[in-house]
C-alpha cells in the first residue's frame, strides 16, 4: 500500500531545522509567515521574551475582501511593516515557515520591504 506525504509535517520539519539557525531578539526580532488555504498571518517576535510584538492577518477587520491570495500577502506585508514601524522595529529576521520563498510568502517579504522593514 502506498502511503502520501504528509506536506504539513514536511513543512514542520523544515520550519524547525531553520529555526535552529535563526532567532528573533529585542534589537532584530524574527518576523514568522505561516499560510493557510484561505488566509496568511504574519507575526514578528521577540523569541528571547517569548512575546509577539506585532501581528497582521487577513482574519482581521480591515481585510474582509481578501483571502489566501498574492493581493492578500501584500496587504499583510504592508499592514506588518506599517505596525512594526510605528513600534521602532526596522530591521527583522525573516522565518518563511518552512515555505517555499515563492508566492505569497515571496509577496509578503516584498510588501513589507517596500514598506520600510529591513531585512
Amino acid at each position: 500500500m502506498l502511503l502520501k506525504a504528509d506536506k504539513n509535517k514536511a513543512r514542520q520539519k523544515r520550519h524547525l531545522r531553520v529555526r535552529n539557525h535563526i532567532s528573533g531578539t529585542a534589537e532584530r526580532p524574527r518576523l514568522n509567515v505561516y499560510r493557510s488555504l484561505a488566509n496568511i498571518y504574519a507575526q514578528i517576535i521577540d523569541d528571547e521574551k517569548g512575546v509577539t510584538l506585532v501581528s497582521a492577518s487577513t482574519q482581521e477587520k480591515g481585510f474582509e475582501n481578501y483571502g489566501g491570495n498574492v493581493e492578500a500577502a501584500k496587504a499583510v506585508g504592508a499592514a506588518i511593516a506599517k505596525r512594526a514601524l510605528e513600534k521602532g522595529i526596522n530591521e527583522v529576521v525573516f522565518d518563511r515557515g518552512g515555505y517555499v520563498y515563492h508566492g505569497r510568502v515571496a509577496a509578503l517579504a516584498e510588501a513589507a520591504r517596500e514598506a520600510g522593514l529591513k531585512f
